[in-house]
C-alpha cells in the first residue's frame, strides 16, 4: 500500500502521541486509582501531575507540532506561575492563600508542579475550546470556562489533602468565590498565550481525550472512592467539564 504524502505526515504527527502520549495518559489513570486507594494520597500529586504534562506535551505534538507543544506548554506554564507569584504576594487575583510544605521543589513559595497542571490542563482546555468556538474571544472564553470547570475538582481536593490552605472559609468546601473568579481570568491569559503561541491552532483529539479522562476521573473519585465521599463536588465538577468535554466532542473535526 502507498502512503500519500498528506498520509505520510498524518503517520508522523500520531507518533508523539502513540509513544508517549497514550502510555502517560493510562499511567495517570493507575496512579488516580492508586492515590484513591492509598492512606497518603498527596504522595501521588507530583507523579499525577508530571504524566499529565507529558501526555499532554505529547498530544499537542502530535496535532501541532512538537516545537509548537512545548511552546505553548511552556508559555502556559510561565503564564500560570507568573498569577501564582503575583496572588501569594498580594492576594489578586484568587485571594489570600497559602502553600503549604507538602509540595515540593518550591520557587517563590509556588510548588513546580503547580506551574505545571496549569500548563498540561491548560493545553486540553485550549483543545476544547478551538473544538467548540472559533479563533478570538469566544475561543478565549469558552477555554478560561473549561480550565476553570476542572477547578471545582482541584481546590476542594487539594484543600482536603492540606496542600493549600485558605485565609477564609468561602461557600464552596470553604473556597472563596474569589479563587473562581480568579481562575477565570487567569486561565483566559493562558488561552490568550496558548493562542498566540500556536498561531491559533485546532482542537487536539488526544488533548480533548485527555479532559475528557480527567473529568471522569474526577467525578469517579468524589462520588465514590474519596472517604468521605462527595456528591456535591462530584455533581459540580462533573456537570460543568462533563458539559464542555460533550460540546467538543459534539462539533465535527476539521480534517
Amino acid at each position: 500500500m502507498e502512503l500519500t504524502p498528506g498520509g505520510q505526515a498524518r503517520g508522523a504527527a500520531l507518533r508523539p502521541s502513540r509513544a508517549f502520549g497514550v502510555p502517560a495518559l493510562l499511567a495517570m489513570v493507575v496512579a488516580q486509582v492508586a492515590s484513591g486507594l492509598a492512606a497518603r494520597p498527596e504522595r501521588f500529586t507530583a507523579l499525577i501531575v508530571v504524566l499529565l504534562a507529558v501526555s499532554a506535551v505529547a498530544f499537542a505534538a502530535g496535532e501541532w507540532g512538537l516545537r509548537r507543544a512545548i511552546a505553548a506548554f511552556g508559555a502556559a506554564v510561565l503564564t500560570g506561575y507568573a498569577a501564582e507569584v503575583v496572588g501569594l504576594l498580594t492576594g489578586f487575583p484568587f485571594g489570600d492563600y497559602a502553600y503549604t510544605a507538602m509540595l515540593r521543589p518550591q520557587l517563590a513559595g509556588v510548588p513546580v508542579v503547580v506551574a505545571l497542571a496549569w500548563g498540561g490542563m491548560g493545553l486540553a482546555a485550549y483543545a476544547v475550546a478551538a473544538a467548540v468556538a472559533p479563533a478570538g474571544w469566544a475561543r478565549v472564553c469558552v477555554g478560561a470556562g473549561a480550565l476553570t470547570a476542572w477547578d471545582l475538582f482541584l481546590d476542594p481536593q487539594m484543600v482536603r489533602l492540606g496542600l493549600w490552605t485558605w485565609a477564609e472559609h468561602g461557600p464552596y468546601r470553604g473556597i472563596p468565590l474569589s479563587n473562581f473568579a480568579g481562575w477565570l481570568l487567569v486561565s483566559a491569559l493562558v488561552m490568550l498565550v496558548v493562542g498566540r503561541v500556536t498561531g491559533g491552532a485546532g482542537p487536539a483529539r488526544g488533548l480533548l481525550v485527555l479532559y475528557g479522562v480527567m473529568a471522569v476521573m474526577e467525578t469517579v473519585a468524589f462520588a465514590a472512592v474519596f472517604d468521605p465521599p462527595d456528591p456535591l463536588v462530584a455533581a459540580a465538577g462533573g456537570i460543568t467539564m462533563g458539559a464542555f468535554a460533550a460540546l467538543a466532542w459534539r462539533r465535527p473535526w476539521p480534517r
